[in-house]
């Protein structure tokens, strides 16, 4: 009985803490919601986001805030066609090696990589991400899926993608599915104008009335410690069997009754019946909940937008509730 009550006391100090960071976004970001979500339940798993959206809609800012709340390392880039893997990961010194005499006496030159960037940051944010060359891209990929550069481990704890629409306007080429899949979690967003009058006028509102100026910079309010805890508390988090068998309902539903094949649908065995598990239990854990409810299955819908025709992920949170129903 101890045990459980130690254990949940750790869960509720964990929610208290991403709650305020959940707050200081709030103060100083208006609406996008669903982006802010996804960034702290991110952050408590350890993975990575995928945002398209238009510019100007606080990606960068969202982003930005997050690394300032919580004394993470903070690295960002705006990609271009001509980026190069040394702008990424640091700079390039080429040194003088004496050669030992069985090699052949005289002098080399050694190049080497003097860590710099993504390799020492813990968040970091690459916008523009769609106009990255292929080859400065697939090494970029290889490094967050692995979190190492040659044998060299690093402190990445969540990259942030950021592309713009896919549309002839913004000049840029769709990632290929499979390199989207690195980032568990993807969403598709809007500007404020488009998303509701309540919050495009409370942002109009703070910048007339000057409200915007009185916070510059925010204070930390979130420790490394708190995010450490979190990798120890998502262990201990329950999954209910109820849970998974809903888990594997909505994937077979969206398998059978909505075509997702392997021709035009990403629906991998990593992403959804391992990561989507370790989702679950990050969203009970910003609940301050110790197991796993049916309600976390939502999760599934920010883990699909990309991954599955845009028809077919209209209908992906009514194939959630449905299941969630059926549980209930």
């Amino acid at each position: 009985m101890t045990v459980a009550i130690d254990l949940q006391a750790k869960v509720e100090d964990l929610r208290r803490a991403f709650s305020a960071l959940r707050g200081l976004l709030d103060e100083h970001v208006v609406g996008h919601r669903e982006v802010k979500d996804a960034l702290l339940l991110a952050l408590i798993c350890r993975e990575h986001v995928y945002v398209e959206g238009p510019p100007g809609t606080a990606k960068t800012r969202l982003s930005e805030m997050v690394s300032l709340g919580s004394r993470l390392g903070f690295f960002f880039y705006q990609l271009h066609r001509d980026t190069r893997l040394a702008e990424l990961v640091g700079d390039t010194v080429l040194e003088r090696r004496e050669l030992e005499p069985e090699e052949g006496g005289g002098e080399r030159i050694h190049q080497r990589i003097e860590p710099g960037g993504i390799l020492t940051a813990e968040i970091c944010v690459l916008d523009d991400i769609s106009r990255a060359p292929g080859e400065a891209l697939n090494v970029l990929l290889r490094i967050l899926n692995e979190r190492k550069f040659g044998e060299q481990t690093i402190p990445l704890m969540t990259a942030i993608a950021t592309s713009n629409p896919m549309d002839d306007e913004y000049y840029n080429e769709p990632l290929d599915p499979a390199n989207i899949d690195r980032f568990a979690l993807q969403l598709r967003v809007h500007g404020l104008i488009q998303s509701g009058a309540e919050e495009a006028r409370e942002l109009v509102d703070r910048f007339a009335e000057g409200a915007v100026l009185e916070h510059p910079e925010p204070a930390p309010v979130v420790n490394r410690e708190a995010f450490d805890l979190a990798l120890d508390l998502l262990a201990e988090v329950e999954v209910p069997p109820a849970v998974r068998g809903g888990l594997v309902d909505v994937l077979r539903t969206l398998v059978l009754e909505h075509d997702c094949t392997e021709e035009n649908s990403l629906l991998t065995d990593r992403s959804f019946l391992v990561k989507a598990v370790k989702m679950m239990k990050g969203r009970a854990l910003l609940a301050g909940r110790t197991e796993v409810v049916p309600e976390d299955l939502a999760v599934l819908s920010r883990m699909t937008t990309f991954r599955v025709p845009q028809d077919v992920h209209a209908e992906v949170p009514a194939v959630i509730g449905r299941v969630i129903s059926k549980l209930g």
